[in-house]
């Protein structure tokens, strides 16, 4: 695991994510950025709750290192790509 990813990890459990929850809050990040790589932060967290994750509120230092993370883990660049300042 690289060390984004750890620090991903702990980031997501401070804001609330139980450990076990973690790969499905990452994987759904990575899905809706994938579909939608433009999308603003308050889209991103209309998503995430649509998917379920009421309880959790996506901030942009958090969105940022999961793009970091999973561009280190070698997913599509394309798909990380997203417009500052939303």
């Amino acid at each position: 695991m690289n060390p984004l990813t750890e620090i991903l990890i702990e980031r997501l459990e401070t804001k609330g994510i139980r450990p076990d929850m973690v790969p499905g809050v990452f994987r759904d990040l990575v899905n809706t950025l994938s579909a939608n790589p433009h999308a603003t932060l308050q889209e991103l967290n209309t998503r995430l709750h649509l998917l379920g994750w009421n309880d959790f509120e996506l901030d942009d230092h958090t969105l940022q290192l999961v793009i970091a993370s999973f561009e280190a883990e070698g997913l599509p660049k394309q798909s990380a790509v997203r417009a500052q300042g939303s």
